[in-house]
């Protein structure tokens, strides 16, 4: 399976309470913190629904 790996480069602060409980499932705490998981279709959903606030990249 395809890894991807997910970086946050904006703040939660000021978006709806749906998106920072997003981040906190994928397990990003702060700016510039990078997590990697497995490409599946809810990973993938949940970083589409957050794309403002993340960069992502195939690793």
């Amino acid at each position: 399976m395809k890894k991807i790996k997910i970086t946050q480069v904006r703040s939660g602060i000021g978006h709806p309470e749906r998106q920072k409980k997003t981040l906190q499932a994928l397990g990003l705490r702060r700016i510039r913190h990078s997590v990697e998981h497995d490409a599946t279709p809810q990973i993938l959903g949940m970083v589409e629904k957050v794309r403002h606030l993340v960069v992502f990249e195939e690793v």
